[in-house]
């Protein structure tokens, strides 16, 4: 390589120079940006688990009620505002074609008894329901409430086992807690906009947090992997190229999932809500995973001398 070649290379290089003595010196404060986002997520999770003694807003789906829907012309705009009036649980959802986004079927869910919904939709559109125009399903709470159990207890027992296998693969506490950690916010975040937003969340939704796990620990791994493996460059740079494969890998997935939801329209809501809880994960996976554990992992590794 001549002079003129190494003087390129040099001159090149001194942008990230300059980005690697920054975030040297700043890398702890960026940790401070997750934890003060995660603290105000835990706060408002315990504020709405105080107002609605759960953590979550459940459908039909985990709480048991009654879902009639209606086919046929109907106006549903009337529907909608005369049954807010008597039933304050009330819940629409219109169901479209995928191709040309037309409503074929409209759905309407309450907790309430299968003969009061039906009762006051009769009374609203003036004609009786049958099966040719409607269809109605009906569900216990006691069933409903059992399910959303078995799902926690599904997501409690993911979580956990995700963490053992994170601790046996690290076998040191820091950087296994750091992983633990980002995963933790990384579910944690996203509940707390969907409590804020009044989201009610389905069985759908909590497969979703479940899909999140696997998906939270893929980059943490991989940049605790490149981290603390010696040997291929300095410390900043093997988390600089674990950043540029991690945030490909996630802008890859967002980009999977936010089109489908944002622009097609028909879809189910409960492919919607997976989507939507996917998108709001993956986001959250960015500043947990490049903020919180990159910043852990660098002060680690500094500390153990691993450069």
């Amino acid at each position: 390589m001549n002079e003129q070649e190494t003087k390129h290379k040099a001159e090149e290089s001194k942008p990230r120079r300059d980005f690697s003595k920054l975030y040297d010196k700043y890398h702890k404060l960026l940790l401070l940006i997750p934890v003060i986002i995660l603290i105000f997520s835990l706060v408002y999770i315990v504020y709405f688990y105080n107002q609605n003694q759960d953590i979550m807003k459940k459908d039909v789906s985990l709480t048991g009620g009654t879902t009639i829907t209606l086919t046929g012309d109907v106006d549903t705009d009337k529907l909608e505002s005369e049954l807010k009036k008597q039933f304050s649980d009330i819940n629409f959802r219109k169901l479209s074609e995928i191709t040309t986004g037309k409503t074929i079927a409209f759905a309407i869910e309450s907790s309430s008894s299968a003969e009061q919904l039906k009762t006051a939709i009769e009374s609203i559109l003036g004609y009786k329901l049958t099966d040719q125009n409607s269809s109605t399903e009906f569900s216990g709470p006691s069933l409903g409430q059992s399910f959303y159990k078995q799902l926690i207890m599904a997501l409690i027992i993911s979580f956990i086992l995700m963490s053992i296998v994170i601790f046996i693969m690290f076998r040191t506490f820091i950087p296994s807690i750091a992983v633990v950690f980002a995963a933790f916010s990384d579910i944690v975040m996203p509940l707390a906009l969907l409590d804020f937003f009044g989201i009610r969340i389905s069985a759908a939704g909590i497969a979703a947090f479940l899909m999140l796990i696997g998906y939270s620990v893929d980059t943490d791994i991989l940049l605790t992997t490149r981290a603390l493996k010696k040997g291929e460059g300095v410390l900043n740079q093997r988390i600089y190229r674990a950043f540029k494969t991690g945030i490909l890998m996630t802008i890859t997935a967002l980009a999977a999932v936010l089109p489908v939801f944002f622009i097609v329209s028909g879809l189910p809501d409960s492919f919607r809500q997976i989507f939507l809880i996917l998108a709001l994960g993956l986001s959250a996976d960015i500043i947990n995973t490049w903020l919180t554990n990159a910043s852990i992992i660098k002060w680690y590794c500094d500390k153990k001398g691993i450069q």
